[in-house]
């Protein structure tokens, strides 16, 4: 690697007299209305919150990339995520005239094998990996986002069935392997089930940044006891700690924006699902990689995981279960600019919700989240969302006041989701924006950054730095505007580190 931390030119790519100009980079970069500087400022911003610390990116290295230099990953992927949120569309490596570096099977994709013991050894190898990089502070920069047919059509394959699915019989054990150590007991396994309890009480309390390396820890653990001789019911069950581990070692990721990272793990959590028979569990997981893709402006792909999720669970999921996938196909519908479609699974949201108390069965803790104050907060988004995509309409916005209002009351009286919180005084925020209300935005925006400061969350500093961004573009020049500006530069500096 070069002495200016790693983004030299790729190995054997051309030599400078061989060099052209990028034509590519330099027709989306000068659309961009970004100068040199900024864009490496922000080459520079993205790969802090990656963990690649040894990225130094300057105006000279900008005009050298223009020139016709390839630089090394994951400066390829970065400034593909950079343009593709500048512009509101996928812009990807090869539309940057870039050479993507094809990566390792083990460490990008998601077309993986649905079997047993190669779900425990993937979920080993990067757990392990996932561990010692994080030592270093050097995090996802080697891995790809799938989206599109490579994401859906593998994903789809959760619900073929395969000897190995679900619980066998409680005599019967696992394959044997070279290590010999005994069954474990029972209160073992509930040890193990209550320790996926606990840390996501933690996560909901204290955000991602703050128990991930713990989380991967434990999961890496589950893995071990994998590979030793167990009966069944046992196994199956060591499956579903490790698919809840999984999911939520994925979602810590995806909170303090580990994207790639956090869909690996979404997608091992699945095929550990698969293995446990848990179709519940594997919908609940399919509604994280759909929020995900919500977020990374793909709601296309959201749609079609969450259509996998609803189908793969109908018959098995209880009502808040299903309640909440309805919620996000809203969500979903809502980024595509459908109001009917949206409206549609909003009214199914509420009126399955409202059957959650009456369900005899209990629901499982992954589920428990979802509360009355996050069906509000849920639906609120959704409207919220179709007004931006609708051009800012008021009408929606108006939609959205209520039911956000209501979410951010309830989580106000709760001490446990204090992130959630966050989130939904945010979304109050951007309805009073888009209200054209800024001085009560300014407020809520204000209490968000005082919560923001106790919660390790890089998705909750992006969204209030994002909403300060556009209170600035349309009412830069009040004073509680400029206040709110001064305030997020000493509240939360650029500074933090995912983890």
């Amino acid at each position: 690697m070069s002495g200016n931390g790693g983004s030299g030119t790729s190995a054997g790519s051309a030599s400078h007299a061989d060099k052209r100009p990028n034509e590519l980079l330099t027709s989306w970069f000068a659309r961009s209305g970004w100068s040199k500087g900024e864009l490496a400022r922000q080459v520079n911003r993205r790969a802090r919150q990656l963990g690649a610390n040894h990225i130094s990116t300057d105006t000279s290295r900008v005009r050298r990339w223009l020139d016709g230099e390839n630089p090394r990953e994951p400066i390829p992927r970065i400034l593909s995520e950079l343009f593709s949120e500048r512009f509101g569309v996928v812009v990807s490596v090869e539309d940057l005239g870039l050479r993507s570096t094809r990566p390792t099977p083990s460490a990008t994709g998601v077309d993986l094998p649905w079997t047993g013991p190669q779900t425990v050894a993937l979920l080993s190898e990067f757990s392990r990996s996932d561990l010692m990089l994080a030592r270093r502070g050097f995090l996802g920069s080697s891995l790809a986002l799938s989206a599109g047919p490579s994401l859906i059509e593998p994903m789809q394959r959760w619900l073929v069935p395969t000897p190995s699915a679900g619980p066998s019989a409680e005599g019967e054990s696992a394959a044997p392997t070279s290590r010999a150590r005994g069954r474990l007991s029972r209160p073992e396994l509930d040890l193990l089930e209550s320790t996926a309890v606990m840390f996501r009480r933690w996560d909901a309390q204290c955000g991602g940044g703050l128990r991930r390396k713990a989380v991967v820890g434990q999961l890496h653990e589950v893995t071990d006891l994998l590979q030793e001789p167990q009966t069944g019911i046992t196994r199956a069950k060591l499956f579903k700690v490790a698919a809840e581990l999984a999911e939520l070692a994925g979602w810590m990721s995806y909170d303090v924006g580990l994207q790639p990272t956090a869909q690996k793990y979404f997608v091992l959590a699945l095929h550990a699902a698969k293995e446990a028979g848990d179709r519940p569990l594997g919908s609940y997981i399919l509604s994280s990689m759909s929020r995900q893709m919500i977020h990374l402006g793909r709601p296309d792909d959201a749609l079609e995981l969450i259509h996998l999720a609803q189908y793969g669970s109908r018959d098995c999921a209880g009502p808040r279960t299903q309640s909440m996938l309805y919620a996000m196909e809203a969500r979903a519908y809502a980024n595509m600019g459908q109001p009917g479609r949206t409206k549609r699974a909003v009214r199914m949201a509420e009126d399955i919700f409202a059957e959650a108390d009456e369900w005899d069965e209990p629901d499982p803790d992954w589920i428990r989240f979802f509360s009355e104050a996050e069906l509000y907060g849920e639906n609120s988004h959704s409207f919220r969302d179709l007004a931006y995509v609708a051009g800012r309409s008021p009408a929606y916005a108006s939609l959205a006041d209520p039911l956000m209002r209501r979410a951010v009351e309830l989580f106000a009286k709760d001490e446990e989701h204090q992130r959630s919180y966050a989130l939904n005084l945010i979304g109050m925020a951007t309805v009073h924006l888009l209200r054209r209300e800024p001085e009560e935005s300014a407020v809520l925006a204000k209490e968000a950054m005082g919560i923001a400061k106790k919660v390790r969350s890089e998705r909750v500093n992006t969204r209030i730095r994002k909403t300060v961004d556009t209170a600035v573009r349309d009412f830069g020049d009040l004073g509680e505007v400029v206040d709110l500006t001064e305030r997020l530069a000493v509240e939360l500096p650029e500074t933090a580190e995912a983890v």
